[in-house]
This record gives C-alpha cells, sequence and structure tokens, in this order.
C-alpha cells in the first residue's frame, strides 16, 4: 500500500507540473523572442478558466474546452499589437511594469465582474469516474488533463521544430539581427507566439478550473511557479522547459509524501540548487539579444 500511494503522489506531482509547463512554455517562447517579463500571464490563465465558467451552461465543457483558449489567444493578438509591439526594445524593467499593472487590471476587472468569492465548477459527468490498474486507483480526469497537455506540447513542438514558422521563431531567438538582414520581419511572428503562450495559458485555466477553483486571484498564485520552471529549465530551451516541469512536479509530490510542511518551499530549493550549479538553467542556451 506504501508503494501504491507514493505512485499516486508521484502522478499528482506529474500533473502538476503539466499544468505548470502550459503556462510555462509560453512565458518562456515571450520571453525569448520578444524580451517580454510577462507578468501578466496568470492572469490570462484565470481569464481561461473565468471563459470555461461562462461559456460552458451554454455550449457546454467541450465547446467551453474549445473556445475558450482560442478567445485568449484573439486577446493576445490585440494585447501584443496595441502594448508589447512598444517595448521590444526597450528596457527590460519597463515591459516588467506594465505587465504587472496588467495583471492588476485583469485581476481587478474579473473581482469586479464575477465577484470575489470563488466560483462552483465541477468536473462534468462524462469526465468523472475512476481509472483501475490492479489495486490502484487513479481520477480519469486527472489521465484526461495528462493527455491533453502531452498533445498541447506535442503539437507545439511540432509547430517549433518541425515548420517554417518554427524555423524563423528559432533564428529570431538566437538571432534577431541577423533574420532582419535577411529581410524577415519578426513582428507577425512575435504576434503568432503571444497567442500560441497565451492560448495554453487559457488551456490550462480551463483544464484545471474544475480541480483547483475559480477565483480572481488564481492566476497570481501559479504564476511564480510558473516562474520557477522556466529559470530551472534554461531561458530559451523548449526541452529544459519540459524537464524542469516534471522535476518540479515530482519534487514537490515526494516532498508533500515524506515532509508534508516543505511541499511547496521544495521548489524553490531546487531553483536555488540548480542555479549555484548550472546559472543558465538545465538546459538553457546564449542568447545574444540578452548578453
Amino acid at each position: 500500500m506504501a508503494i501504491i500511494f507514493l505512485l499516486e503522489q508521484v502522478l499528482n506531482g506529474l500533473l502538476v507540473g503539466a499544468y505548470y509547463l502550459l503556462i510555462a512554455l509560453g512565458l518562456s517562447l515571450i520571453f525569448s523572442l520578444g524580451g517580454i517579463v510577462n507578468l501578466a500571464h496568470g492572469a490570462f490563465y484565470a481569464i481561461g478558466a473565468y471563459l470555461a465558467v461562462s461559456l460552458t451552461p451554454w455550449i457546454g465543457f467541450g465547446g467551453a474546452f474549445f473556445a475558450s483558449p482560442l478567445l485568449v489567444a484573439l486577446l493576445g493578438v490585440l494585447i501584443e499589437r496595441f502594448l508589447f509591439q512598444k517595448f521590444y526594445r526597450a528596457d527590460p524593467i519597463l515591459s516588467l511594469l506594465l505587465t504587472f499593472g496588467l495583471a492588476m487590471i485583469i485581476e481587478q476587472s474579473l473581482r469586479m465582474t464575477f465577484g470575489a468569492a470563488p466560483l462552483p465548477f465541477s468536473i462534468p459527468p462524462a469526465l468523472r469516474g475512476q481509472v483501475f490498474v490492479g489495486d490502484f486507483i487513479y481520477p480519469r480526469y486527472r489521465l484526461i488533463i495528462f493527455g491533453v497537455a502531452l498533445a498541447a506540447v506535442t503539437a507545439t513542438w511540432f509547430l517549433v521544430y518541425r515548420t517554417a514558422f518554427g524555423r524563423v521563431v528559432r533564428a529570431g531567438v538566437q538571432n534577431p539581427d541577423m533574420v532582419g538582414a535577411l529581410g524577415i520581419s519578426l513582428q507577425p511572428y512575435m504576434t503568432a507566439v503571444v497567442a500560441l503562450g497565451l492560448g495554453l495559458a487559457g488551456l490550462a485555466g480551463v483544464l484545471l478550473a474544475p480541480i483547483s477553483g475559480v477565483h480572481p486571484a488564481m492566476g497570481a498564485e501559479i504564476l511564480t511557479a510558473a516562474f520557477v520552471v522556466v529559470v530551472i529549465g534554461g531561458l530559451g530551451s523548449f526541452w529544459g522547459v519540459i524537464a524542469a516541469a516534471a522535476l518540479v512536479g515530482v519534487v514537490r509530490g515526494l516532498t508533500i509524501y515524506f515532509f508534508p510542511p516543505a511541499g511547496e518551499a521544495s521548489m524553490y530549493l531546487l531553483m536555488a540548487l540548480v542555479l549555484l550549479l548550472r546559472p543558465r538553467g538545465l538546459l538553457g542556451e546564449r542568447i545574444q539579444k540578452f548578453e
């Protein structure tokens, strides 16, 4: 029974790592290509959750699952066009202040629109139930989250590493001046990257809404953990963020099993250890425009 319980904690840790990954991956892409420290990223996660709550009575959870991330991505296009564009070549502290203010505006807007109290939102009946593997029991909905996160990350990997769009994005991360010298404008690519990154955050909000609850401050709560994953994985590293999300989730799960009071602190201790041994992160790359 101890082994089964330990396995459950590891899977729960990987589940936490899966939704950290959906948020951190977009955060890393936006930072790598545009140099924007997006402190509002968690707020778009919250918007995705609130859209799911609002749309589900009208189009069902399945419809909200597709519509909410798409609407968040479209909102990201507007944010990039009217706000982020002006700060790509500015001092990074300015983008940090901008997105901090944007996060506060979004959080307060959600509070004024929906109230400060958490909104009830349960797992759809069709997705409830347990999966039995011998003596091991695990909730079906949590396995669905694993599957959706895996599909989303795989699709993002294909876009970044197997398409012409991804080749330009990766070249823009490493050497934007050379890309510009070739006559390629990074502006439309940056718009697409912001839409993709915020759409992934919105997807995480939809998936986690029935588990974590829906309230205005939910974005601020998860943003710090997403930054921890990005820092541990390394700036500009797709696989580094994936490895870091899994590592943070498992370490957190095992710490909760063996020493519950240190569960949340474990990820910060892990970050400090990684930075002491490897300041660039696990698989961090050298990026010319930040050096």
